[in-house]
């Protein structure tokens, strides 16, 4: 049995069920963290003894009789953005390095309640905001399936983590990408859930209490190597939770197992204008032909009649805009207010065109990024694409369009590229149809190739 590769939701039923224990589950992680993190660098911060203190608890308290959570045992490292208690939250800026927060955010207290115990953190780009995971504490984040390559980012330690066994599952933030970009790079799966689900307090070091600065466009969402660990961790960290008043109490429904055959999936191979490598876009159309053939009712996707250009720009407007009315000094010439409503009234009606869209199809089936995972290098450099020279700044576009309409998204593995690196597609659907995506994923994965192990791990 290998432990380190087993899911979260096996190993909770095996600790449950006392057919292995805590401590072996704690163990096995902590072996190949050994074994393969000096290369990777995708653990930055670790709790041995902490985390060995709470298996053995997690074990006591099986022993005593008690009732198991439903993570009763389970390891998990956390990506460095959330706050926890009595552990390093740096986001990889030097200001915090060294910042330990005095309580747990809601999301890390619920999943300590659900019984997992945290063992680490995971590296991300400085201050989450770059699409590697690189900083001037921790370094890089090299991609388990080439170490010349980027994991991703900004959650490229959590995907890199979880691709290599030494953690079950993860949670990311997701701003432009930040989940499911890394996700796909990596070749496991991530949520990004609908904005407002899934609270945002303490997902950034806050050691002066200030205001917090990013309100909307913005999710926390699980990563893990199969979409029911997603399933499990989405429905423990999700709602309300008396902290964050954004949060919308809407029910979180049961992931249901679905039959492709009663599935209505529209595709896009790209998107007007934007750049996509020659290999995801023959990526998407080969795995809409295989659900076709299943029985699945397919069709190419007629996108909104929307500038995706000008939404791409807009979110950057107003995410501009919450960073600057959250500065503790206003600048000389601050924006209109007036600008910030019609900002939002502008958004509206992207979010409005993409609802209609998703009147008429269960899940929009596209490209999370515009290539795979690149060779390492200086954020801004221009990346080739289809041997053609392309924007950096474009490499999240695709996954960028739903956090400015706010719609929940999987990121998918659907096999490796000629260079050996894996190749990601999300699944798109309406607010708050998380549990239908889920379900949709897991129907698909067999079509789509799933998880598999990278060489050498």
């Amino acid at each position: 049995m290998d432990l380190a590769f087993s899911s979260a939701t096996d190993l909770a039923t095996m600790i449950a069920e006392r057919k292995i224990s805590a401590v072996e589950a704690l163990d096995a992680h902590l072996a190949q963290i050994d074994r393969h993190n000096e290369a990777v660098n995708a653990v930055v911060i670790l709790d041995r003894e902490g985390a060995r203190g709470g298996a053995e608890k997690a074990d006591a308290a099986l022993a005593r009789g008690d009732t198991p959570g439903p993570l009763h045992g389970v390891p998990f490292t956390l990506k460095d953005a959330h706050e926890t208690a009595g552990m390093k939250t740096t986001v990889g800026f030097p200001p915090f390095a060294n910042y330990v927060p005095q309580s747990d955010s809601p999301v890390v207290a619920r999943l300590k309640a659900a019984g997992a115990v945290l063992v680490g953190k995971t590296n991300v780009a400085a201050m989450l905001g770059d699409w590697q995971s690189d900083n001037p504490l921790f370094g890089r984040t090299s991609n388990p399936w080439d170490l010349s390559r980027t994991a991703g980012g900004s959650s490229g330690g959590a995907a890199a983590a979880v691709a290599t066994g030494m953690t079950p599952f993860e949670v990311g933030t997701d701003m432009q990408d930040s989940i499911r970009l890394p996700a796909a790079f990596c070749g496991v799966y991530g949520l990004k859930p609908t904005e407002h689900r899934i609270s945002l307090a303490g997902a950034f070091p806050d050691p002066g209490g200030a205001p917090r600065s990013v309100r909307l466009m913005s999710c926390v969402g699980p990563l893990a190597r199969n979409p029911e660990d997603l399933a499990l961790i989405y429905r423990i960290i999700a709602g309300p939770d008396g902290t964050d008043t954004d949060l919308a109490p809407v029910p979180i429904d049961p992931t249901s197992k679905l039959q492709l055959n009663s599935l209505r999936i529209a595709f896009a191979s790209t998107f007007p204008g934007f750049p996509i490598a020659a290999e995801i876009s023959a990526a998407v159309e080969r795995l809409a032909a295989g659900l076709a053939s299943a029985g699945a009712s397919i069709g190419e996707a007629r996108l909104p009649k929307l500038d995706l250009h000008d939404d791409l720009a807009e979110g950057g407007r107003l995410i501009g805009m919450m960073l600057e009315a959250a500065q503790p000094e206003q600048p000389e010439q601050p924006t209109p207010v007036s600008r910030w409503f019609a900002a939002l009234a502008r958004r509206d009606r992207s979010i409005l065109a993409w609802e209609r869209f998703f009147e008429t199809c269960d899940a929009l089936l596209c490209p999370v990024a515009m290539t795979t995972a690149f060779a390492h290098c200086k954020p801004g450099t221009t990346l080739k694409v289809n041997g053609k020279d392309e924007s950096y700044w474009m490499l999240p576009a695709y996954g960028a369009v739903f956090n400015y309409s706010g719609h929940p998204a999987v990121a998918i593995p659907c096999g490796q590229d000629s260079n050996g690196v894996p190749v990601g597609l999300q699944l798109v659907g309406r607010h708050w149809s998380e549990a239908r995506l889920l379900g949709i994923a897991a129907a698909i994965a067999p079509l789509a190739g799933g998880f598999r192990r990278p060489p050498g791990y």
